[in-house]
C-alpha cells in the first residue's frame, strides 16, 4: 500500500547537543578524529549500525540517551573543543592567495564520482576516493574551488558472495533524507533545477549540495517526477546500464553541470575534468560564450580552452569511453548544430585522427582537445598517456607529447588511524596535518621509541583482526555457513601474526591469484607455526566483467582448502570503512598489476601513513616511492611479451622475497620482544613517503603548475576578444597553409675534430608558401645518440632569422654547442610561432628535415 504523503522527522536534539546536526552536514567532521571518536564512545554499536553516518546515528538515540548525554560534561566538553576547532580551521590561511591570479581563481572540479565517507555512497573505488581526497585538500589549502558531479539513488552495487564464492550485486536505494546534503534553493524555497535537452525532450535535474570543509560540492539528480521513469534512471546507478546510459549520463555530468553552475551564479575561470566523463563541459562553455558573446566557434574555442584541465586515469585505451557515431549524433545532432559544426567537424572533436570518418567518439580525446594541460596521475603514466594518444600529434617526439602529470596522493587526515595520529601530534604538532608535504614535519618521528611505535602497529592489528571476525561472521551466516564451523574457521585469525593485505578493484590485469601461482610454495609459508602468515583479500569486479568475478572465485575456494582455511580470507563488500581497517591494520600491503597498467594507485599510499610496508611491482606511484628506499619491489621494471613467463618470474620473485626477507625480518625480536629491523622501515616508510604522497602537496602542485598559470593565461585571453578573435583566425590560418612548408636544406661545416666548447655553424633554407617569418619558430632538436642512431635526453634550440631568399624561401642560421664529449646529433624542425601560443607544439603541426 503506497502512502499518501512522505515526511521526515527530525530528532529534537538537546541545545548542548544541536550543533552536531549542523556539523554532521559539513564532511570535515570525517577528518576530525575527536568527533569521530565522541560518536564511537557514545554507542559504538550503534556507530557502527549507521554506517558511521552521523545524521543516522543521531536519529538512532532515544530521547532519554540524548538528554542524558547533554548533560556528561566530558561530552559536552568535546562538543565545545570540536565547535572550536570548527571555528579555527574555517578561518586558517588561504595558502596561496599571494599569488597574483588567486583573485580572480574560480575552479570548478568535474568527475563521475566522488568518495568522501561511506553515508555519502556516489563512488566506486580509486577514481572517487582520489576526488574525495581532492576537495579535503582544496579545503585545507583554502582554494577557491567547488566540485560538480552526479547524486546517484543506488550508487555503485554492493557485493555479496553466494556459497560458491560468486559475486552477485545488489543496489540498495539511497535515503537523501539521512545523507550529509541539501537541496539548492531558490529564495522562494523552490528546489532549483536545471533542464538538459534528450532526443525525446528535456530531462531535469535538481542540485543539491554537499559541505566538505571549506569547498562545496554540487551534486545532479534526475530522479523527480517530472522526468519520465527511464529520465529518473540516469542517476540511478554509477557505472551501470549500457554505453548508451553511459553517453546520457555524461551529457547530464558535463552540459547539465554547467548549466547547474550558471543558474548558481558561479563563473569557473578553471574547469578540471578528473577522467574524460565530463568532457562535454568545455563544448557547453563554447556554447555560452557564442550565444552570449556572438562570437565564433573557433574562437570561444580558444578562449574557454585557456580554463580547462583534463587529468587521465586510464593507461589502456579500451578502458576510455567510446561512443558509436550515430550514437553521439542521436543525443548531440542538434547541439552541435547551436555550435555551427558539421557532423564530421563535431565527431573530429573526438576522433584521434579527425578525418578517420568510420571510428568511434572518445571522450579522452575530445578532453584533450579542448583543454590546455592534461595529465596523468604519476611519472610512468605520464610516460605510457604520451604513447597511448602520441598519435594525436602525428609529427611530435613521443616524449613532447603535450601530456604531462601530477603524481596523486592521500589526504593524511582521513586515512591515518586514530592511534597513529595521537603518535604524531605528541611528536610532531600539528605540522603533519597542515603541512604534511613539508619533509621537516615528519623528521621527528625518529625519536620515536620502538615500544611506542611497535603498541600502535600491534593496537591496529588488534583491531583489524577484531573487525574482519565481526565482518566474516556475518558474511558467512548469510551464506548458509553454521555457527561452529564459522567459529572453527575464525580461531584461525591470529592478531599476533604477519598480515598481509590485498584490496582494490578485480579486473585480470591487478593480478589478484599471482600469490597462489605455486600454490604448495605458498602453503608452505602458511603453515610454519612459529612465523605465522595470515592473508587478507578484498575488492569488487565489475558487474560485466566475468574473468575478475572468476578470480574472485578461486580465490574463496582456495581459502576453503587446508592449510589456506584459517589463513587465508576473501572480505565481501569492500567499501571505505573496510579500506580504513585493512590500510590502518595490515602489516604489508601488496601490488601486482601488470606493468604499465596501473595508473597510480594510491591504497598503497594509505597504508605507508600507517607504517604498512608496501610490496609492489614498479607500476604507478611505486615507481617513484621505491627510489625513497622503502618496502620492496617485485622486479625491475621489466616488460614481457610472454604473459604466462611473466606471471611465472614475477610469482618467484615475489616467494623470495617473502620467506628471505619479509617474514624473517617481521619475526627478527629482540630481548624486548620488538622487532627493531622491522619498525626502523616503519619509520623510514613515514618519514621518505608520507611528505610526497599527500593531496595536500597534490593539489598545491595542480594550483600552482596548472590552475594558478592558466588563470593568467585565461584572464589575459578573455580580456580582449580581439586577441581571441586574431588567435583563431591566425591558428586558421596556419592550419590551412602548413603543408607548404619545407626544409630545403641544413649547411653544416663541422671541423674534422670536434672538442667541447666548439661550436658547429648550421644554415636552414626553408620554403614557408604562404606563411610569413614570424608564423614560424625553426629549431635545432639535439641529443645524444643511442645504438640505434636515435635521438634521445633532447633539447631544442632556437635558429635565428637571416632574411628572404628568392620565392618563398628564408634563412635561418645558428650553431650547434659541444657542452658534452660522446657521441651527438642533431636534426632542424620547424614549428608554429605565435605570442598567444602557449605551446608551439599544441596544434600538431611540425616539419622535419
Amino acid at each position: 500500500m503506497k502512502t499518501l504523503a512522505a515526511f521526515h522527522v527530525l530528532p529534537d536534539l538537546p541545545e548542548g547537543l544541536a550543533p552536531l546536526w549542523d556539523l554532521a552536514y559539513n564532511l570535515w567532521w570525517c577528518w576530525n578524529r575527536d568527533l569521530i571518536r565522541l560518536f564511537y564512545q557514545i554507542d559504538p554499536e550503534a556507530w557502527m549500525a549507521s554506517g558511521r553516518n552521523p545524521l543516522r546515528f543521531l536519529s538512532s538515540l532515544s530521547q532519554q540517551q540524548l538528554e542524558q548525554l547533554s548533560q556528561d560534561p566530558k561530552v559536552k566538553e568535546t562538543v565545545s573543543s570540536v565547535l572550536s576547532q570548527f571555528a579555527r580551521y574555517q578561518t586558517l590561511p588561504r595558502q596561496l592567495e599571494s599569488h597574483p591570479a588567486h583573485q580572480h581563481l574560480k575552479v570548478a572540479y568535474f568527475s563521475a564520482e566522488f568518495g568522501l565517507a561511506e553515508c555519502l555512497p556516489i563512488y566506486s573505488g580509486g577514481l572517487g576516493v582520489l576526488a574525495g581526497d581532492h576537495l579535503k585538500a582544496a579545503s585545507d589549502l583554502g582554494l577557491p574551488l567547488v566540485g560538480v558531479g552526479l547524486l546517484y539513488r543506488q550508487g555503485y552495487f554492493h557485493q555479496a558472495l553466494n556459497p560458491d564464492g560468486w559475486q552477485l550485486e545488489n543496489y540498495p536505494e539511497s535515503d537523501f533524507d539521512l545523507m550529509p546534503m541539501q537541496p539548492v534553493r531558490f529564495p522562494t524555497g523552490e528546489p532549483l533545477t536545471v533542464e538538459v535537452a534528450y532526443p525525446h525532450g528535456p530531462v531535469w535535474a535538481q542540485v543539491w549540495s554537499a559541505q566538505v570543509g571549506r569547498v562545496t560540492l554540487y551534486l545532479l539528480d534526475t530522479s523527480l517526477v517530472r522526468n519520465r521513469p527511464e529520465d529518473r534512471d540516469i542517476t540511478a546507478l554509477l557505472y551501470g546500464g549500457d554505453r548508451e546510459m553511459r553517453l546520457r549520463q555524461e551529457i547530464l555530468l558535463g552540459i547539465g553541470g554547467q548549466r547547474a553552475l550558471l543558474a548558481l551564479g558561479i563563473s569557473p575561470t578553471i574547469c578540471h575534468m578528473n577522467e574524460g566523463h565530463s568532457a562535454f563541459q568545455a563544448l557547453e562553455r563554447i556554447r555560452v560564450l557564442m550565444d552570449d558573446q556572438g562570437m565564433s566557434f573557433g574562437a570561444a574555442r580558444e578562449a574557454t580552452a585557456a580554463g580547462n584541465l583534463f587529468t587521465t586515469h586510464t593507461p589502456v585505451a579500451a578502458g576510455n569511453d567510446w561512443f558509436p557515431p550515430d550514437l553521439v549524433e542521436a543525443y548531440l545532432g542538434g547541439y552541435r548544430e547551436r555550435l555551427g559544426l558539421s557532423r564530421e567537424e563535431f565527431l573530429g572533436l573526438g576522433r584521434v585522427n579527425p578525418e578517420d570518418w568510420g571510428s568511434d567518439f572518445c571522450m579522452t580525446v575530445l578532453a584533450l582537445r579542448l583543454s590546455a594541460h592534461a595529465n596523468g596521475v604519476s611519472r610512468l603514466h605520464g610516460e605510457v598517456s604520451r604513447k597511448m594518444w602520441g598519435a594525436m600529434w602525428p609529427n611530435v617526439a613521443e616524449a613532447e607529447v603535450p601530456i604531462t602529470h601530477i603524481t596523486n596522493g592521500v589526504h593524511s587526515p582521513t586515512w591515518t588511524s586514530l592511534e597513529m595520529a595521537d603518535l604524531f601530534d605528541r611528536h610532531l604538532g600539528e605540522k603533519w596535518r597542515l603541512a604534511p608535504a613539508d619533509p621537516q614535519s615528519w623528521q621527528e618521528l625518529g625519536a620515536v621509541r620502538d615500544e611506542e611505535l611497535w603498541s600502535v602497529r600491534e593496537y591496529r592489528r588488534q583491531r583489524l583482526v577484531s573487525y574482519v571476525r565481526f565482518h566474516l561472521r556475518n558474511q558467512l551466516t548469510r551464506q548458509g555457513v553454521g555457527h561452529t564451523q564459522i567459529e572453527r574457521l575464525l580461531q584461525g585469525l591470529n592478531p599476533h601474526a604477519l598480515t598481509i593485505g590485498f584490496a582494490r578493484r578485480f579486473a585480470t590485469y591487478k593480478r589478484g591469484s599471482l600469490l597462489f601461482r605455486d600454490v604448495e610454495r605458498m602453503a608452505a609459508l602458511l603453515s610454519d607455526s612459529k612465523r605465522p602468515v595470515q592473508i587478507l583479500f578484498a575488492g569488487k569486479a565489475h558487474p560485466h566483467d566475468h574473468p575478475g568475478k572468476e578470480l574472485i572465485r578461486e580465490i574463496v575456494s582456495l581459502s576453503r582448502q587446508p592449510p589456506f582455511n584459517g589463513r587465508l580470507f576473501f572480505l565481501e563488500d569492500y567499501d571505505l570503512n573496510l579500506a580504513r581497517y585493512l590500510v590502518q591494520g595490515c602489516d604489508v600491503w601488496l601490488n601486482n598489476p601488470r606493468r604499465p597498467q596501473e595508473a597510480s594507485g594510491t591504497s598503497g599510499m594509505k597504508a605507508a601513513l600507517n607504517g604498512v610496508l608496501n610490496i609492489s611491482v614498479l607500476d604507478g606511484w611505486w615507481v617513484e616511492a621505491c627510489e625513497l628506499h622503502s618496502g620492496w619491489c617485485i622486479g625491475r621494471g621489466e616488460t614481457y611479451d610472454d604473459l604466462e613467463y611473466q606471471d611465472l618470474v614475477e610469482s618467484q620473485s615475489l616467494y623470495d622475497l617473502l620467506e628471505t626477507e619479509v617474514i624473517p625480518l617481521f619475526y627478527e625480536r629482540d630481548a624486548e620482544g620488538l622487532p627493531g629491523p622491522w619498525l626502523a622501515r616503519v619509520r623510514e616508510t613515514i618519514q621518505a613517503l608520507a611528505p610526497v604522497f599527500n593531496t595536500n602537496r597534490m593539489v598545491r602542485e595542480y594550483a600552482e603548475k596548472l590552475y594558478l598559470p592558466n588563470q593568467l593565461r585565461w584572464q589575459q585571453l578573455n580580456s580582449d576578444q580581439e586577441r581571441i578573435h586574431r588567435l583563431s583566425q591566425w591558428k586558421g590560418h596556419v592550419r590551412a597553409y602548413w603543408s607548404q612548408v619545407r626544409i630545403e636544406s641544413v649547411d653544416a661545416a663541422p671541423p674534422a675534430q670536434l672538442r667541447v666548447g666548439m661550436r658547429i655553424p648550421l644554415r636552414v633554407v626553408l620554403d614557408l608558401g604562404q606563411l610569413a617569418p614570424h608564423d614560424v619558430q625553426v629549431e635545432l632538436y639535439m641529443g645524444k645518440v643511442n645504438a640505434q642512431r636515435e635521438l634521445v635526453h633532447t633539447e631544442t634550440l632556437p635558429l635565428v632569422y637571416q632574411g628572404p631568399a628568392e620565392g618563398h624561401r628564408h634563412v635561418f642560421a645558428g650553431e650547434f654547442p659541444c657542452t658534452n664529449p660522446g657521441t651527438h646529433g642533431y636534426t632542424v624542425r620547424v614549428v608554429p610561432s605565435h605570442p598567444d601560443l602557449r605551446d608551439p607544439l599544441d596544434l600538431g603541426l611540425v616539419s622535419w628535415a
